[in-house]
């Protein structure tokens, strides 16, 4: 992702179109500009030959990019789970790995990335071969390695608006739910994760519209990406006046929602209402 925008920052200083770009490289516009959203691998002869078209002629610039070349390059983590990953879902890992600030707001379960491994296995029983043990095991086992990203030093801030519906569906079972939300009771006291409950007496609100999430990342050249996931892959928007209005309608959110101060007592009335 930062070599793409950087590669999209060189072009635009060199003048060029993305067509213009494409042709040294015997490459479509729509790669280029796959290329410049971190969406498709890089090769070290189309790099070479881009920074030349762009004029790139200083060795410790050069080097600096194809320092993040190798880098991308490199097998990500998530890549031994390539059994049971979807290809769409694995931009959303890189973008996840890569953000400072992660917005979302969920409608129907607790997002995966605070979620215990019981409920981890329930969610993914909904969408998936229940017969097959293996393959939740794997989803599972996935899922759980997600959360260790907010261990890093460097962990991304998580700020999370819950629709109070989450809290009331028994997904697993009433035990399973009394877990999760005890383990949400528990992140309420992490730095890192604020959460927010929308209460059913709000009515209308903002993100009536449904579930998304909006990453922003620690690079200057890279614009904030909203995330929507559907029941068969997902959509990434970054069209700038597409990402804020999202951005201003989660803004809206943190405010509409019940005040950051109220979290626990939710939790704790949420949790002795469990049957």
């Amino acid at each position: 992702m930062q070599l793409g925008a950087r590669l999209r920052a060189l072009r635009r200083a060199a003048g060029l179109s993305r067509e213009d770009a494409g042709h040294p490289i015997r490459a479509s516009e729509s790669k280029i500009s796959r290329m410049e959203l971190g969406r498709v691998g890089f090769k070290e002869r189309d790099i070479t030959d881009l920074l030349t078209l762009y004029g790139v002629t200083d060795p410790y610039e050069r080097e600096r990019l194809f320092a993040f070349l190798r880098e991308a390059n490199a097998p990500s983590w998530w890549q031994e789970y390539g059994d049971v990953l979807d290809s769409w879902f694995q931009t959303y890992l890189d973008f996840e790995q890569a953000a400072e600030l992660i917005r979302t707001y969920e409608v129907q379960f607790v997002p995966g990335l605070l979620q215990t491994e019981a409920y981890a296995r329930a969610v993914i029983s909904l969408g998936h071969n229940r017969n097959d043990p293996h393959e939740i095991d794997r989803r599972a086992r996935l899922r759980m390695e997600r959360k260790q990203l907010l261990l890093r030093p460097d962990a991304p801030k998580v700020w999370v608006v819950l629709d109070e519906a989450v809290l009331h569906r028994p997904i697993g079972g009433p035990a399973v739910l009394r877990e999760q939300i005890t383990a949400l009771l528990e992140l309420t006291e992490s730095a890192g994760v604020q959460l927010q409950v929308m209460p059913f007496l709000s009515g209308g609100h903002a993100a009536s519209g449904g579930a998304f999430s909006v990453l922003r990342f620690p690079y200057q050249e890279l614009s904030d990406v909203v995330y929507i996931e559907h029941l068969t892959g997902s959509l990434y928007i970054d069209k700038q006046e597409e990402v804020d209005r999202y951005s201003a309608a989660i803004g809206r959110l943190f405010i509409e929602a019940a005040p950051l101060s109220e979290t626990p007592a939710i939790l704790t009335r949420a949790l002795k209402e469990i049957s």
